[in-house]
């Protein structure tokens, strides 16, 4: 198929057709160019466009992608914005833009479908297409299954952390799935027989969902592993301390070493992200030493005290 050719205007239907208007469409053209019914040498390759053209506009998000896109759909990676690729001229002039004139084969004489074998019952052969029984032609071509589906999923750091049951709407159904523990993000989780239905007794595509990690404000996450924000006051960092840290999983305990600096790392083993089969990521705590807004007049006596009589000087060179 030429790579410009809409597959709107192949199947003969407005842009704004129904799932039902287009399976009308494919299911005439299907029977009328069928290779098997149709003699005619270029009936095959305008089957196969008929078919391509369905494939695409017979599932929702596909479509979807198609209809933002044009003929680069495959191409285009899944984040991108259609806005954005619109304005930024990569879509090729008229794509997707489609013809509403039907595409139908010519009949003949007799009314019916030009290059049709005499004697071919087209119902019975229709039927023997989309449900995979045998028609009196003898011609068998199977159900046709249901094509795969994709939809986002938003979890927060601590939903993905934890995992388990959600509800999610995926279209008009209401879902429920079992997310497991530590998923990342852009990680598919495959739900199966939850696609695109199939075709008279076919199975079902399946249904992947595409983990999407919301910003969190206390969390950052690289891979498997955690980093957080640990405040800290001047005398913990000075003279060390045993101070909480806040977790996905609940409140832990770090040793801060005597003389820590903000901007240090403290690493807790094992207590990232987990993991199916492998081992669960770190997590890191970047100290912040943080100083009261205001003193009380003791606290001024105390660090007065600490400026007299401490050589310290962080900003000399060592």
């Amino acid at each position: 198929m030429p790579p410009d050719r809409d597959f709107y205007e192949i199947l003969g239907v407005r842009r704004g057709a129904s799932q039902e208007d287009v399976q009308r469409a494919y299911r005439k053209l299907a029977r009328a160019n069928h290779p098997d019914v149709n003699k005619d040498p270029s009936a095959e390759d305008r089957f196969k466009e008929v078919s391509e053209a369905y494939s695409v506009l017979s599932d929702p998000e596909t479509r979807r992608r198609y209809d933002a896109f044009g003929p680069e759909f495959r191409q285009v990676p899944d984040d991108v914005d259609p806005e954005t690729w619109a304005r930024s001229g990569n879509r090729r002039a008229g794509a997707g833009q489609g013809g509403t004139g039907a595409r139908g084969g010519g009949t003949d004489g007799g009314g019916g479908f030009g290059g049709f074998q005499e004697g071919v019952d087209l119902d019975d052969l229709f039927e023997g297409l989309f449900s995979g029984r045998r028609g009196r032609s003898g011609a068998s071509w199977g159900p046709i299954p249901g094509a795969d589906q994709e939809a986002e999923i938003v979890l927060t750091v601590e939903e993905a952390y934890r995992g388990g049951p959600r509800s999610i709407t995926v279209g008009s159904r209401g879902l429920r799935v079992d997310i497991p523990p530590g998923v990342t993000d852009g990680q598919r989780v495959r739900l199966a027989g939850q696609g695109g239905r199939g075709g008279d007794g076919a199975p079902s595509g399946d249904l992947y969902l595409i983990v999407r990690i919301a910003p969190h404000p206390r969390y950052r996450i690289e891979g498997r592993d955690l980093h957080v924000l640990l405040p800290v006051t001047p005398w913990e960092a000075a003279l060390g301390a045993s101070v909480v840290v806040d977790t996905p999983a609940g409140e832990a305990k770090v040793k801060v070493p005597p003389g820590t600096s903000s901007g240090r790392r403290l690493r807790l083993r094992g207590r990232g992200m987990p993991s199916r089969g492998d081992k669960p990521g770190d997590l890191y705590a970047e100290v912040r030493i943080m100083v009261p807004d205001r003193l009380v007049e003791e606290e001024r006596e105390l660090f007065e005290r600490l400026a007299a009589v401490s050589a310290f000087d962080p900003r000399r060179r060592r």
